[in-house]
């Protein structure tokens, strides 16, 4: 603890000692540069907590993603510190792994595995994203993959691990799209015989857990809660973020879909359409 209170004063000397605990590998400021091609636009796939993301390619052809965090966050210090204190040595198929970090002066970067096929919030936009047409046996073994990795988090890794942040974006769709949970900036861990902590609400609206946000006492069922979500997304097609401040409700969507599964014509993402949508609200006030 006492190591980790020194590193938020950003001594780059404290973060290499941090890292010695580790299995963490550190890359060089220039080495990182060099394989985004100096942080190009073109290679930015987006923004993540407290930081934006490049995607880079080492000399030896293996891609990568890089988050760059902001130098002048104490939260996004912060960040840095929690993702490898939470999953530098977390070892499991369904856990998106962290290759290694930069700390060079200011600098503090994050360096992880690819993911071949994006996220499941991209999938989820469907075909005019450019998203895959995914099966229902592959969302099924999506589904499967994320609970094994929470189920680990939860129970197997020590100390246990509170994600606090589970959405589509943050799984992670690897080769064979087998699904990886990613971005443990906001994860808490629980050490032995702790049933919960009393914590400031933090997370993505939508997903958030009522008595999380009620009360701020944090447990693994906020996760459980938020995983919940998830599956009624997969089984849908919709994501939670189109449903808010509308009239669409996930449940009556993923009705929908499970009864045209049961009768053999759903093999895709199909997400219930419109005037479907209206005639089935009709149907169900009448």
């Amino acid at each position: 603890m006492a190591m980790m209170k020194r590193c938020l004063c950003r001594s780059g000397e404290d973060f290499k000692g941090l890292l010695r605990t580790t299995n963490i590998h550190l890359y060089s400021y220039k080495e990182i540069r060099r394989a985004t091609n100096n942080f190009d636009h073109g290679n930015k796939l987006g923004r993540g907590g407290f930081g934006t993301i490049y995607k880079g390619t080492f000399g030896d052809g293996t891609a990568f993603p890089a988050k760059v965090l902001s130098c002048e966050s104490k939260q996004g210090i912060k960040e840095f510190l929690t993702e490898i204190e939470s999953i530098g040595e977390a070892k499991h198929a369904n856990l998106f792994s962290l290759l290694g970090c930069c700390v060079q002066k200011q600098n503090r970067i994050l360096v992880y595995e690819f993911a071949e096929n994006n996220s499941l919030d991209h999938a989820l936009k469907g075909s005019a994203s450019g998203a895959a047409i995914l099966p229902w046996s592959v969302r099924s073994d999506i589904c499967m993959g994320t609970a094994s990795g929470l189920s680990y988090l939860h129970e197997e890794h020590e100390p246990n691990i509170v994600h606090r942040d589970i959405k589509a974006s943050n799984v992670l769709l690897g080769r064979n799209y087998s699904p990886k949970i990613g971005d443990f900036g906001l994860a808490k861990l629980f050490p032995d015989n702790v049933t919960h902590v009393t914590t400031r609400v933090v997370g993505t609206t939508g997903y958030l857990a009522p008595e999380y946000v009620v009360h701020g006492q944090l447990t693994k069922k906020a996760d459980v809660y938020s995983f919940g979500l998830l599956l009624l997304e997969v089984i849908s097609g919709r994501r939670v973020s189109k449903t808010i401040r509308s009239d669409t409700f996930l449940v009556r969507q993923c009705r929908h879909g499970c009864s045209t599964s049961r009768e053999g014509r759903w093999t895709s993402w199909t997400p219930m359409s419109r005037t479907t949508r209206r005639q089935r609200c009709s149907d169900t006030s009448r």
